[in-house]
């Protein structure tokens, strides 16, 4: 029934109208989602009917936020309560505003059913830098009418079914007869929209839940080559609105220059036979290098480290005094430490660039027989680590849904440590080997929670962090007891590394540029690896070289950092952040800000920076500024270039000295 007995009228409400005009968008979203793909098969083989069902499913979850965005004007002018809200004049607007706002959402789609086969990319922002310098638009912009009419004629027909269906929404006076009670009711109303609107745009409502990227999509695409099809262009255009546009730089005007001074190709020389280790990569959540004592040793009586175990295994590693992240977010340390490569400017996850085609660890050991996994134990999507695994090539993804438990659920974040990293030895004994393992901790994040069985076990000290530090460096001390007993363990090189520092910090030293980087990076093999305790630099972006050098994968690849146990490189680090990049090479760093050098430090002998060695050292700057913009160069430029593999690249045969 649509009458209830005072009357009101649900099918002539003015938030039932609201309601079917965002629903009418999404039928348009997705009509124009099966034009794409049926203007595009050849480059999406593969897809059967239910896979193909799949994907339009998936495609409502970047649609819902791409309509709302658009759409946003629409909802204010209904939701916002006022007299005119029921005029027949200001219903005619409202529905035009519908009509042309959603006649260029469609307009977009449409366009990318031609200009896809160009970028293989839904278009984003980039396209008006691309072609800004360009005189000739008026024209190329009547030659796409004229060659691609039947495009043009597509999109009259779509948009005379969208007004005609227009035509049809349309709503009454208010029902409430009361006009105080009618108001009151509007405007208690406004924050109901007001939260399920952010919860569209967002993608959902979970504590965890970042807002959705264009990076999500291969999570919902079944196969990372399929993406485009659950995108649709008006989300891509308006989601990176806001994200800082990495653009080409020629510092250096010529590829043999620039090479000569920095290449990320690599080239390995190594003719020992590969070594078919498995591979298991450890990323700890906030792990600061302040709460482990083996990094702290100059501290003085009053430090106190927190990390026992870690303690204990990096004395029986290969450890390194200067380590550093890439990044400053969750997000910014997958591609570091899987990819080697850092974020730059913006998180590389969350940029227009994030659909480029990269090495990974996991790719390139795929080629030699490896299985993969990534293990996180957040709900399965959370930080966009699912998607981002399946788009490097990870072959699995095992998080809170395949742990299946929630009695084991933090009640915020994830699965507790303890428990899911026992469920990560015990998955890996079922893997055929060789294999490729990363499990992503997550106790150690805000709000610090810890299982009520450990209420005053775990002291701590003045920072709610350092009780789940320890209870963090528990699990890791169990799930090697309950490893060292499996068959695959002693033929294993372990990785370990944190995706960023802790945003508490105890210690004035790790408030330093330097220290707000610190994380500790080192490597475990049982019985394979001299111990050794290096004064020496190493960055997230050396993993994957490194693991791949100690493998002796003999193949071209792409990677920013350098391979620590072998090549005789001048160690170099580097991060960004306000604006700024800091480069880290030899003794020391430099800061770099609005394409000029900002700072000098000798970070070895003045950690906290109170000494600006600028202009005390010219030519030292000059040498470390050139590196730098050769690094920044091949960096911007590869990515705008889609030119992160070997299969993009030229081989050089010249091997840049960073």
């Amino acid at each position: 029934m649509n009458t209830s007995a005072n009357g009101f009228r649900w099918k002539k409400n003015i938030y039932a109208a609201l309601v079917r005009y965002l629903l009418l968008a999404m039928v348009f979203y997705t009509l124009c989602r099966i034009g794409f793909y049926l203007f595009n098969t050849e480059y999406f083989p593969g897809i059967t009917g239910g896979i193909f069902i799949q994907l339009l499913a998936g495609g409502l979850v970047f649609d819902l936020p791409g309509v709302l965005y658009s759409n946003a004007l629409l909802v204010l002018l209904i939701t916002i309560p006022h007299p005119l809200r029921y005029n027949a004049i200001y219903k005619k607007i409202i529905k035009w505003v519908f009509v042309i706002v959603n006649s260029v959402a469609v307009a977009t789609n449409v366009i990318d059913f031609i200009y896809y086969r160009v970028t293989l990319a839904r278009t984003t922002l980039t396209i008006f830098s691309q072609f800004q310098h360009e005189q000739n638009i008026p024209s190329l912009f009547l030659h796409f009418l004229i060659t691609y009419w039947y495009l043009v004629l597509l999109f009259i027909v779509l948009v005379w079914c969208l007004k005609k269906l227009a035509d049809k929404i349309d709503y009454e006076g208010p029902q409430i007869k009361s006009p105080w009670l009618q108001y009151i009711t509007s405007i208690l109303l406004i924050p109901v929209v007001v939260v399920l609107f952010v919860g569209g745009v967002r993608g959902g409502f979970k504590h965890s839940t970042r807002p959705i990227t264009l990076s999500n999509a291969p999570q919902y695409s079944v196969k990372p080559q399929y993406a485009a099809i659950v995108l649709n262009t008006p989300f891509a255009l308006i989601r990176t609105a806001t994200t800082e546009v990495i653009k080409k730089v020629d510092y250096y005007s010529s590829d043999d220059a620039l090479n000569k001074v920095f290449t990320p190709l690599h080239v390995p020389t190594d003719t020992a036979a590969f070594k078919p280790d498995n591979v298991v990569i450890f990323i700890l959540e906030s792990f600061s290098k302040e709460f482990i004592s083996a990094y702290n040793k100059d501290m003085g009586k009053d430090y106190k480290g927190y990390a026992p175990f870690l303690d204990s295994l990096i004395s029986n590693s290969c450890a390194y005094q200067y380590s550093f992240a890439n990044g400053h977010k969750s997000i910014e340390a997958m591609p570091s430490v899987l990819c080697s490569l850092p974020s730059l400017q913006v998180p590389y996850i969350l940029s227009q660039y994030s659909g480029d085609k990269v090495n990974s660890i996991a790719s390139l050991l795929k080629s030699k027989g490896y299985y993969s996994a990534f293990f996180h134990g957040a709900p399965n999507g959370s930080m966009g680590f699912l998607a981002f695994s399946k788009t490097i090539g990870y072959d699995d993804y095992f998080g809170k849904n395949e742990y299946n438990n929630d009695k084991e659920f933090d009640g915020i974040w994830a699965i507790w440590d303890e428990p899911f990293l026992q469920f990560f030895a015990n998955k890996m004994n079922t893997f055929r080997q060789p294999f490729l393992s990363t499990v992503f901790t997550a106790s150690s994040h805000d709000p610090f929670i810890l299982p009520k069985q450990y209420d005053g076990v775990f002291k701590g000290g003045p920072l709610p962090v350092q009780r789940t530090i320890q209870y963090s460096d528990k699990a890791i001390r169990e799930f090697f007891q309950t490893a060292s007993k499996m068959p695959w363990f002693k033929n294993t090189l372990f990785v370990f590394t944190a995706d960023h520092v802790s945003f508490q910090s105890q210690y004035a030293k790790y408030h330093s540029v330097p220290g707000t980087s610190s994380i500790p990076i080192f490597f475990y093999k049982p019985g394979g690896l001299q111990p050794s305790f290096k004064q020496e630099m190493i960055n997230q972006i050396d993993i994957m070289p490194t693991v791949l050098g100690y493998l002796h994968y003999n193949k071209p690849y792409i990677a920013f950092g350098r391979n620590i146990f072998a090549e005789d490189k001048t160690p170099y680090a580097i991060n960004y952040l306000n604006n700024t990049y800091n480069y880290f090479w030899n003794d020391y760093l430099l800061m770099y800000s609005n394409d000029k050098p900002v700072g000098l430090y000798n970070y070895k002998t003045d950690f906290t920076q109170q000494h600006n060695l600028i202009n005390a050292m010219p030519d030292t700057t000059r040498v470390i500024t050139n590196r730098l913009q050769a690094f920044i160069q091949q960096y911007n430029n590869r990515i705008v270039d889609n030119n992160l593999t070997t299969e993009g690249s030229q081989l050089q045969k010249t091997a840049g000295q960073p």
